[in-house]
C-alpha cells in the first residue's frame, strides 16, 4: 500500500503542475483537488503505519475505487450519445462568461447547439444561465448574441437568464419549455451530460435527449473527476434543492 500511496500521490501533484502551467491560474476549476489528494497519499506513503491500518486503508481504496469507477462508466456512457431527431427544444446550458467573453467551455457548447439548429430549423433554442460574479452580461445574453452572431435567427432564441445552477436551468426552462410533452434536447460539454439528464428528469422532464459538446482534453480527466462527486450529490441531496 506505501507504493501505491507514493505512486498515486506523485501523479496527483504532476497533473496538477500540468494544469496550472497550462491555463496560468493556480486555482483553476477544481485543479486544487489535484494537490490535496497528492499531497494526502505522499503523506500515507511516508508514514509508517501498523499492517493492520494498510490493510484497512487497502479495502476503503478498493471500495472507493469500486464506487467511483462504476459512476464513472455511467458518465462516460452518456458522453457517446447522439440526437438524430428533430426536437421541439434544446436547452443551452450556461457556462462561465469572463465580462462578455465567451469561454471554451461555452463556445464549444454553443457550437454544438449551432449545428443542431442549422440542421433542424423548426427546433427553438432555450438559453440559460444569470448573472454570476465576474460577468458584464448574463450567460443568457452573451449565448443569444453567438447564435444569432452565427446565423439563427433572434425569434428562434429564448433567454432564460435567472439561473445560478443547472438545476434552476431546467427549472427556469420550464417557462418555455413543457417538460412533461415536448421533446427537449440538452447541450452541454461531455463530462456534464449525464448528472444534467439525472437533473432534468428530477424536475420533470419525460422526454429528454443528450447533445452533448466536446470539452478541452488536458481538463477532461479533472473534470469527469470533478462530475463524480457532482453526481453522488445528485444522487444524496436532490430532494433538498
Amino acid at each position: 500500500m506505501k507504493i501505491y500511496f507514493l505512486i498515486v500521490g506523485r501523479l496527483c501533484i504532476l497533473y496538477y503542475l500540468i494544469l496550472i502551467v497550462y491555463s496560468r491560474r493556480l486555482r483553476s476549476t477544481f485543479a486544487v483537488f489535484w494537490l490535496i489528494n497528492g499531497g494526502v497519499h505522499l503523506i500515507l506513503g511516508c508514514t509508517p503505519l501498523p499492517v493492520y491500518m494498510y490493510t484497512i486503508a487497502g479495502w476503503f481504496c478498493l471500495a472507493c475505487w469500486c464506487v467511483f469507477l462504476f459512476v464513472e462508466y455511467k458518465i462516460i456512457r452518456a458522453m457517446g450519445a447522439r440526437c438524430d431527431e428533430e426536437l421541439d427544444w434544446i436547452i443551452v446550458l450556461g457556462a462561465q462568461v469572463r465580462g462578455r467573453y465567451i469561454t471554451n467551455s461555452l463556445r464549444r457548447r454553443l457550437d454544438t447547439a449551432l449545428v443542431y439548429a442549422e440542421r433542424f430549423p423548426g427546433c427553438r433554442v432555450i438559453v440559460s444561465g444569470g448573472q454570476g460574479p465576474g460577468e458584464e452580461i448574463s450567460e443568457a445574453e452573451a449565448m443569444a448574441g453567438y447564435l444569432s452572431g452565427n446565423g439563427i435567427p433572434e425569434s428562434r432564441v429564448y433567454k432564460e437568464d435567472k439561473s445560478t445552477s443547472t438545476r434552476e436551468n431546467f427549472r427556469f426552462s420550464r417557462k418555455y419549455a413543457d417538460a412533461g410533452r415536448d421533446k427537449v434536447g440538452i447541450v452541454t460539454n461531455d463530462f456534464h451530460i449525464f448528472r444534467s439528464s439525472l437533473i432534468a428528469r428530477q424536475e420533470g422532464y419525460r422526454n429528454i435527449h443528450l447533445l452533448p459538446a466536446d470539452s478541452n482534453p488536458v481538463f477532461q480527466l479533472n473534470y469527469l473527476v470533478r462530475e463524480f462527486f457532482g453526481v453522488i450529490q445528485v444522487f444524496l441531496f436532490h430532494k433538498f434543492q
